[in-house]
């Protein structure tokens, strides 16, 4: 049988050993470049001084947990021709109570033996339960770190940091390329653990490892596949093709020749010529290419020395290019700058030569008007006494058309009746309108509503209320407040009587605008003839002559307007009714003269006392 036919149960297709099914025959060129990562489980800082012993049985070698298992063990007991005795310890001594050497007593004889409880947390006291599990707690907590070593080289290749508090620690990712190819390419290294448990104050150093890379144990892709239970300190190494445990620290090399030298029908695995062949034509092709570049790293030298002062030239000719652009950018950014400030001085001396030909316009107009100053100031003079005596002429015919509404609505005082008037002999209640003659009071109201109208126009003040004066069917309107129903209120009692005394309500607002526009102030809003009594009793204040009306009305108050016919001169209500017009005086029903206008009078009365002493006067 030829040697590859007795190794074709080991090799694959293309020649190259199954790794997975036997790791121990064909060794891969594992480096430390190729290591990745270290990690540890299962870490105990105080190990057993002892392995338990179970109860009624002794312990052999074969019994030890994680016991060696080498390939020539594995061999020797998979022999079929070599038959091995157990130790008397493997069998199981109670099966032996019948042999002679046993002695009298039977198994069956025995006194039962009492159980031990040896579990820390079986104890009654929870206290010591709590103790004991604090104990176990703190002596596999610890803070852990490892440093490599290689041979020849001094200080450590690689430090960990340091992992706190941690049983499983897993330590960070690597990479010792950086260590350069004496560290890189080697298989063998130098692994220290250092460990500090929580009560203790320095670190110990609690493994230490002398590992060829050949001897790792492959685990699987990664641990989650691996379900077996691993040792105390298990150190773990992780590479790109999986992970990789030390548990016979033995080279598989000299396992594959102990288990040559032990069977005589074993042969010792080997690459195949067509693998062999790819390695050589391999080496020859890195080989050329490394002379291919050394040659073209010379050529390229050479190149570069020969055209030195080209390159020179071609530097500088970019670097002056570059300053070129730079110069032209600062060049195109100056005339921009240049164009915006000539603009700017434009709009500037354009804006000065506004200003000047506006201040010649001023001191022109200035000039021309200090010219007619003079004739301005006589003038000024002139319309000062004609303004004066047009306000004089004014109120006069205001008085003299008061004179007249009095004498065609005369506003008489009730006897025994505090503020209450009549207007044309008709009675009106001061918004108090219950048990009332409908028709007296819509009558009044007519002559009241256009004794307001007419007032309104002569004196030229528009009331926010439009008033219809229909007699005893008069209308008043109120477009001014919002969300109203109806615009439109009657002056005549009707049957809905609240739209009846919002109408008075809006007559003695128009009455309440007059007094205000007069500098009057009225008593009550809701007393109307005795508001506008004293409106009429303002208007017809005075001591000058009422004018006299001109043949075709007079156009002293409003141009273009034709006063009444009717003469008012020598009126016995001019005479009765105050001396001046002015707001602060009012007239005294017992004498017959204005307060404050009358010598040996020292307080004037108010309006209200005024008006009561004209009632009581009546």
């Amino acid at each position: 049988m030829s040697l590859t036919e007795h190794t074709s149960g080991g090799l694959d297709k293309d020649g190259t050993g199954s790794r997975r099914e036997k790791p121990w025959l064909f060794p891969s060129n594992r480096r430390l470049r190729h290591l990745h990562g270290i990690s540890v489980r299962n870490l105990v800082v105080t190990p057993p001084s002892s392995f338990s012993r179970g109860k009624g049985k002794t312990i052999d070698d074969e019994d030890i947990p994680n016991a060696l298992q080498s390939p020539s063990k594995q061999i020797l007991a998979q022999d079929a021709n070599r038959s091995l005795h157990q130790s008397r310890s493997f069998t199981d001594l109670k099966s032996q109570g019948t042999g002679e050497n046993r002695g009298s007593t039977s198994h069956s004889e025995r006194p039962p033996r009492r159980r031990r409880d040896t579990l820390p947390w079986d104890d009654p006291n929870p206290h010591t339960r709590q103790v004991n599990l604090e104990d176990i707690t703190k002596s596999r907590m610890a803070d852990s770190w490892f440093s490599v070593h290689c041979e020849g080289v001094e200080e450590p290749v690689y430090v960990s940091e340091v992992i706190e508090n941690a049983t499983n620690p897993s330590f960070q990712s690597f990479d010792l390329n950086m260590c350069g190819p004496l560290v890189s390419r080697l298989d063998q290294l130098s692994l220290k653990l250092w460990a500090k448990p929580t009560a203790v104050a320095e670190y110990v150093l609690l493994v230490e490892l002398q590992l060829h890379l050949q001897s790792l144990q492959f685990l699987g892709k990664s641990l989650d596949s691996f379900h077996q239970p691993l040792p105390s300190n298990s150190v773990l190494f992780h590479f790109s093709d999986g992970v990789y445990a030390n548990l016979t620290d033995i080279p598989p090399a000299l396992t594959a020749s102990a288990e040559y030298a032990s069977s005589d029908s074993a042969a010792l695995s080997t690459s195949s010529y067509d693998a062999l062949m790819r390695l050589a034509n391999l080496d020859e092709c890195i080989q050329d290419a490394l002379a291919t570049r050394e040659k073209l790293e010379s050529q390229i030298n050479s190149i570069l020395q020969k055209n030195q002062q080209a390159i020179t030239t071609t530097s500088e000719a970019s670097q002056a290019q570059d300053k070129l652009a730079l110069t032209r950018n600062a060049v195109g950014t100056e005339r921009r700058n240049l164009r915006l400030a000539a603009k700017r001085k434009e709009e500037l001396i354009a804006s000065i030569k506004a200003r000047k030909d506006a201040m010649e316009r001023g001191r022109s107009t200035q000039d021309k008007a200090r010219s007619h100053l003079p004739d301005a100031q006589l003038k000024l003079a002139s319309s000062a006494k004609l303004l004066d005596q047009n306000t004089e002429d004014a109120k006069g015919q205001i008085r003299r058309i008061s004179e007249d509404l009095l004498s065609i609505y005369p506003i008489e005082p009730i006897p025994d009746e505090p503020f209450t008037f009549t207007i044309a002999g008709l009675a009106l209640p001061n918004s108090n309108f219950e048990d009332i003659d409908r028709d007296a009071v819509a009558a009044a109201l007519g002559f009241t509503a256009h004794l307001v109208q007419l007032l309104s126009f002569y004196l030229s003040v528009p009331v926010p209320y439009p008033i219809k004066p229909y007699l005893s069917s008069s209308l008043i309107h109120d477009p001014v407040s919002a969300s109203l129903p109806q615009r439109t209120y009657p002056l005549y009692p009707v049957n809905v009587q609240y739209r009846f005394e919002y109408g008075v309500f809006l007559l003695n607002k128009n009455i309440e605008i007059l007094l205000n526009k007069q500098g009057l102030r009225a008593f009550d809003i809701r007393h109307t003839l005795p508001n506008l009594k004293y409106l009429l009793y303002v208007l017809t204040a005075g001591t000058s002559e009422i004018p006299a009306r001109k043949a075709g009305g007079i156009r002293g108050l409003y141009p273009g307007r034709l006063s009444p016919s009717v003469s008012r001169r020598g009126s016995n209500n001019s005479s009765v009714y105050g001396e001046s017009a002015h707001p602060s005086k009012v007239l005294d029903p017992g004498t017959g003269k204005l307060n404050g206008g009358v010598k040996g009078r020292k307080k004037p009365l108010s309006p209200i006392a005024g008006y009561a002493r004209m009632s009581q006067v009546a």
